[in-house]
């Protein structure tokens, strides 16, 4: 029976455009354009490579979010994967990182996996907790934070490097696994893999799918919430020493005067 992996990628706002909420506090996603979590890219590059080795392997990755998913999903068809499956319905918008984990585990559940694939946090909200809620909610063992991961038979083997300390890990599956941005640069994606992801599935479903009430996500449901925000203040004009001979001393009152010495 082929492994059955599951790569959970999140389309996420462009860091390098301006960012912004909008009126209801949450992130206003017509204000700057979308793309695939690059952190996510690096969890599908290790399922990828898992795939390769185990030589009988399916890759399905797994989103929520609005239409323009669809893009990040695209992407990482073109990437390798197998299939893709969206998860959109109006009630989700506003779901916290718990919300979230929800919607994914019974998309999960529904799907049927052997192992899921995630990256280390997402690039927008960062939180870093959603492969622990996923693990916690499916009853399953997870390995978080790899900087290699393997598996072998029904074995994921992996590493986890610290700052102090390098473990080696194991677990069953199936599992949760995360991976940093250490664990190995995603590919590009081919001019074949664009064409051919065309071609390759992407299921839609919505909450109604998956047994869930609107309540249960989206603002309504949120643990968590944004109650007020404020703009970035503009940044001051910095401070010219001009050096006669006096500079080093004028920088080090400056430095003494900040406490930085």
């Amino acid at each position: 029976m082929s492994l059955r992996i599951v790569v959970c990628v999140k389309y996420v706002p462009d860091a390098s455009g301006d960012r912004r909420f909008a009126e209801d506090y949450t992130t206003d996603r017509e204000a700057v354009d979308g793309l695939l979590s690059e952190l996510d890219e690096y969890g599908l590059e290790q399922a990828l490579r898992i795939a390769e080795v185990s030589g009988d392997a399916e890759i399905t990755v797994l989103t929520v979010g609005p239409d323009g998913a669809n893009d990040a999903l695209h992407k990482a068809l073109s990437m390798g994967a197998d299939q893709a499956i969206h998860v959109k319905d109006e009630a989700i918008h506003g779901s916290d990182v718990l919300g979230t984990s929800l919607i994914l585990a019974k998309a999960l559940a529904k799907a049927g996996f052997d192992l899921v694939m995630c990256g280390m946090a997402s690039t927008d909200a960062a939180t870093g907790i959603l492969p622990a809620l996923l693990a916690e909610r499916l009853g399953i063992p997870q390995v978080t934070l790899l900087s290699e991961v393997a598996v072998d038979g029904g074995t994921v083997t992996a590493r986890r490097d610290g700052d102090a300390a390098t473990e080696q890990l194991q677990a069953a599956v199936p599992a949760v696994v995360s991976v940093t941005d250490q664990s190995g640069e995603a590919r590009y994606p081919s001019f074949k893999g664009i064409m051919a992801a065309k071609k390759k599935v992407i299921q839609t479903w919505d909450l109604s799918d998956l047994d869930i009430e609107a309540e249960q996500v989206g603002l309504a449901g949120a643990c968590t919430a944004v109650e007020a925000v404020a703009a970035r203040p503009a940044r001051s004009a910095g401070t010219v020493v001009k050096d006669e001979g006096e500079g080093g001393k004028q920088l080090a009152a400056f430095l003494a005067e900040q406490k930085f010495i």
